[in-house]
């Protein structure tokens, strides 16, 4: 095959023009030049690559050739595979040519992102690739462009969740309230002395202070749903435990529960006000609602802090237990129950699940039938770094 560089010129495109050349020469060359595409030509037997002048102003190169191992160099290391793949496919004849979209190293230290197309135009006897040609266009900008709508399309499904996340506390969360204040009324209409009914009132303020600092929260979340990030603050977990289990006080009371917080008043930790005590919410009423019939329930939390800050919380009850060879996979799933409970919706424990993921935590829970459930949580009690 001839070489396409015989007529060249010094100074002159790849594709060389002069008056030996026809007109439809001339107007290829022309087109070529200015649709921004660069041409590249492999031999093979000297291992160099030739370059268009698009082609170097588009890779930031000097010179008109360059070794391939230089290649290798100048492309992302993430993308080396993947594009050896697709070169390899077309070797072996799988394809017809190879196409590939990865990132290259200019000049100027920055990467951009190129479309390299190549196919082989020329073997040996045996069928080894003799010289090979392609084509490589600067795609950055359309990169740039689908990185963007992939940030819009993950800041709307963020947007969306935490919209979930919202009605989900409002629908399970604020029914817990509401059963308060219609136990505490039961039990003001059948208290016999004035003592018992000043009690009950307070514990009625109490409810209702919770609740009203509860809907302020929920406020702050509906105004701040649209940034990309929820709201967060340097928060005491124990603060926040115990200002939970006070609002639990009557629904524990009634069942004679014990709760124990072991979790260290030191301990801080930057998330949202509303999650945390969501998260101990759920966890609390949980062990409430499957408590052992026979026996006092006992819930116990505590920490633990790593020296790299990173905290543990575990919330162990002795109630019914769960059986997590049979229900394991779907503890954590949306209107999931597992003890035939009338009053269970099986919202509470995937809430709590998608309310520690968003705060960058994780929770695992550990089981056994008729003894009890620990749940442990584990998160970073610090800000991340912009």
């Amino acid at each position: 095959m001839k070489n396409i560089f015989e007529n060249k010129k010094p100074g002159s495109d790849l594709i060389g023009v002069n008056s030996d050349l026809n007109y439809d020469a001339y107007t290829s060359r022309f087109a070529l030049k200015n649709s921004k595409i660069g041409v590249w030509d492999f031999h093979f037997k000297t291992n160099l690559i030739h370059y268009s002048e698009e082609a170097k102003n588009i890779l930031g190169i000097d010179g008109t050739k360059i070794n391939q191992l230089e290649w290798e160099r100048i492309i992302h290391p993430e993308d080396l595979d993947a594009l050896f793949v697709r070169i390899n496919e077309h070797f072996t004849n799988k394809t017809p040519e190879y196409r590939s979209e990865h990132r290259v190293l200019c000049k100027k230290g920055n990467y951009i992102w190129i479309e390299d197309t190549g196919r082989i135009v020329q073997r040996d006897a045996s069928g080894a690739p003799l010289r090979m040609i392609g084509t490589v266009v600067d795609i950055t900008h359309r990169k740039e462009r689908q990185a963007a709508r992939a940030e819009n399309l993950n800041i709307i499904t963020n947007q969306n969740n935490r919209l979930q996340n919202f009605a989900h506390i409002v629908t399970h969360n604020l029914k817990e309230y509401a059963g308060n204040f219609e136990s505490l009324l039961e039990f003001y209409d059948d208290a016999e002395t004035e003592s018992e009914k000043k009690d009950l009132i307070t514990h009625l303020k109490t409810v209702s202070e919770s609740l009203s600092k509860t809907i302020v929260n929920l406020n702050e979340i509906v105004s701040k749903q649209f940034t990309k990030e929820i709201e967060r603050e340097n928060l005491s977990v124990y603060q926040c435990i115990k200002d939970t289990l006070k609002m639990l006080s009557i629904e524990a009371a009634s069942k004679k529960a014990v709760f124990h917080n072991n979790v260290s008043p030191d301990i801080t930790i930057y998330a949202n006000r509303s999650y945390l005590e969501s998260i101990i919410q759920n966890l609390a009423t949980n062990a409430l609602k499957y408590a052992h019939p026979n026996r006092t329930p006992v819930v116990t939390i505590e920490s633990h802090l790593s020296e790299l800050e990173i905290l543990t919380v575990t919330v162990t009850d002795n109630g019914l237990g769960i059986d997590l060879n049979k229900y394991g996979k779907d503890i954590f799933g949306l209107y999931r129950t597992f003890h035939g409970n009338e009053n269970a919706e099986g919202v509470g424990l995937y809430l709590t699940k998608s309310q520690i993921e968003t705060l960058g935590g994780k929770i695992e829970v550990s089981s056994k039938v008729n003894v009890g459930t620990t749940f442990t949580i584990t998160m970073s009690i610090k800000k991340k770094p912009a």
